[in-house]
């Protein structure tokens, strides 16, 4: 099985690229501590594969976000603090996996890369 993570973005909130890569960040990590141990640490083993999807609105990014919930994908989803460039409470983005590539591709798939 090959895995992934992928990080899911709002193109919308036009967010400068310090704010996005934060937001990325705290996507990734927050995705990674919902995976399984054994999952992670495969993972880990493999090199860390990750992509960068985007989305053009919020509710874009909420229907891809159930999407992967509904499929048994560990997700996390991010919302801004409110502190820099965005009003507080804005979704941002959401990490998914990491997971099996196959799994994360289905939901996923049809997305762009940012």
């Amino acid at each position: 099985m090959e895995l992934k993570q992928a990080i899911v973005m709002r193109t919308d909130l036009e967010m400068g690229k310090g704010k996005l890569c934060a937001q990325a960040a705290h996507a990734s990590i927050s995705a990674y501590r919902k995976s399984q141990p054994k999952i992670r640490d495969e993972w880990e083993r493999s090199g860390m594969k990750k992509i960068v999807l985007k989305v053009n609105s919020e509710s874009e990014l909420f229907q891809y976000f159930q999407e992967c919930q509904r499929s048994g994908i560990p997700c996390t989803l991010i919302q801004d603090a409110g502190l820099t460039q965005i009003p507080s409470g804005s979704p941002t983005c959401f990490g998914a996996g990491p997971a099996d590539s196959d799994d994360i591709d289905k939901v996923l798939g049809k997305l762009k890369l940012l």
